[in-house]
């Protein structure tokens, strides 16, 4: 017979197990939410007549949101319970969800687009929270944490191949309706099943940082994104640009010496620290910009299905899953230092590598540059992080809350300023003119990414990993 010491000790198990799922279903279902659209955007410009600058917008809305909103959910999670938070995410996911799939033009996708992106940023810290307080042991925890970690990329190598699927079978609004009973799912095993927690010690908001933060960025894409059409000596356009400037600077002068600041200003005088935030912002600018013209080359120019361009994109991920197993075992070896450089100079050369792209697809020169590419996130992903978290050990929380913000601005950099300099090209609308225009995107995103290995190479500490946990 069992004791009742062991049914309960299997009971809590099985609690923990319950709720690693459902956190890692939340991970999961923003991830995938941001890399299934990659493969919709030719057919939903087709359907509801949008532009270049709108289909950015369809992206960006959600990385913006997402971005200028990362740190904030956290906090809301630890002041008002972070199960109560990541709910209300996940509800706003499914609400934007449905909007995006009963659209009927472009600027109620981006709106919906913009509730999932308000979502995500909810969600995603709080599931995290979540995980650190149900694991009191430090190995479950790493080990929990590490799967969580890995729906990010399970998430990037099923999305395009689902993505693709859908898009085929059921028209591109089949891709939002996936997402609602997933959705819904993980909300209710949240409430049902995860206890709640908060943790409002010493945590405050920072109304006024978050709202200057929101406006900064939306008037930096806005200028970057409508700037080649509306022109960038336009009312409007330096309107926007004296916004940003002085949203900017609001910014700055509000956090000065503040601890509880959005974004504590005292962290970037460590050296690493900022050096691993460059990078981070560096990494996805090219990365997210190549995943939003990429597959719509491919549709326009080759004439592939949504599912073909799905599998076309899975040497990009299934690399970087492969590799990103084996780069902390590496990491210790030959140091963060080595990894990163290595890593954006990977990426820089996958660019360099599409520049060479034709009018007439080259399917050998595309899966090339993908590998190279992948290979580049699952070398360089792991130490950046690790890298920030190191620096600012007192602050671990923050570091990591500030190195994924990083990546989403730049994700929503990348495609306001790669896109912008494509449809600039682009605007003849011929086979030479997208190619030219994909060439320049190219260029730029590989220029910012061996940018990014020159900052590895000259600010990151040359020791391993395992010298730094010493």
């Amino acid at each position: 017979m069992v004791s009742l010491a062991a049914r309960t000790r299997l009971a809590a198990r099985r609690g923990t197990t319950f709720i690693l799922f459902t956190m890692c279903l939340g991970v999961f279902i923003a991830q995938l939410d941001s890399q299934v659209v990659n493969l919709a955007i030719k057919h939903i410009g087709s359907d509801l007549n949008a532009g270049i600058s709108q289909l950015q917008w369809v992206m960006d809305s959600y990385n913006l949101f997402y971005a200028t909103l990362l740190l904030t959910g956290g906090t809301l999670g630890d002041l008002y319970g972070r199960v109560r938070i990541f709910a209300i995410g996940i509800g706003l996911i499914v609400l934007g969800s449905i909007v995006c799939a009963v659209a009927s033009d472009a600027m109620v996708l981006i709106g919906g687009r913009a509730l999932t992106g308000i979502g995500s940023a909810l969600e995603v810290p709080t599931s995290l929270a979540i995980l650190t307080v149900t694991y009191a042991d430090a190995k479950q925890r790493a080990s929990a944490i590490g799967i969580w970690a890995g729906c990010n990329g399970l998430a990037l190598a099923v999305g395009p191949t689902i993505g693709g699927l859908l898009v085929d079978a059921g028209g591109w609004r089949s891709i939002f309706a996936l997402v609602v009973p997933v959705s819904v799912a993980a909300m209710a095993l949240a409430i049902k099943a995860v206890p709640e927690s908060s943790d409002p010690k010493g945590r405050r908001l920072d109304p006024v940082g978050q709202m200057l933060a929101i406006a900064a960025l939306a008037a930096l894409s806005f200028v970057t994104i409508e700037g080649p059409h509306w022109g960038f000596t336009s009312p409007t356009i330096l309107v926007l640009a004296a916004v940003f400037v002085v949203a900017s600077a609001l910014f700055v002068y509000g956090a000065r010496g503040r601890k509880d600041a959005l974004v504590p200003l005292d962290v970037f005088s460590q050296r690493e620290f900022s050096a691993a935030l460059a990078v981070a912002g560096m990494m996805t600018f090219g990365m997210y910009a190549m995943l939003f013209l990429t597959p719509l080359y491919l549709q326009s120019l080759g004439g592939a299905s949504a599912f073909a361009v799905g599998l076309e994109l899975l040497p990009l991920s299934v690399t970087f899953v492969i590799v990103s197993h084996y780069s902390g075992a590496v990491a210790k070896r030959v140091g963060a230092r080595v990894m990163m450089t290595a890593g954006m100079g990977a990426m820089g050369a996958g660019l360099l590598l599409l520049t060479l792209v034709s009018p007439t697809p080259a399917m050998t020169l595309i899966t090339a540059a993908l590998l190279v590419v992948g290979a580049r996130l699952g070398l360089n992903t792991g130490p950046v992080n690790a890298v920030a978290v190191a620096s600012l050990p007192a602050r671990s929380g923050t570091a990591s809350g500030l190195i994924n913000t990083a990546r989403m601005i730049g994700a929503t950099l990348g495609i306001a300023v790669l896109g912008a300099a494509f449809a600039v090209h682009a605007a003849a609308q011929t086979a030479e003119a997208m190619v030219s225009g994909l060439r320049v995107a190219y260029l730029g995103g590989a220029l910012v990414e061996l940018a990014g290995a020159m900052i590895a190479l000259v600010f990151i500490r040359n020791d391993s990993m395992e010298q730094r946990k010493r």
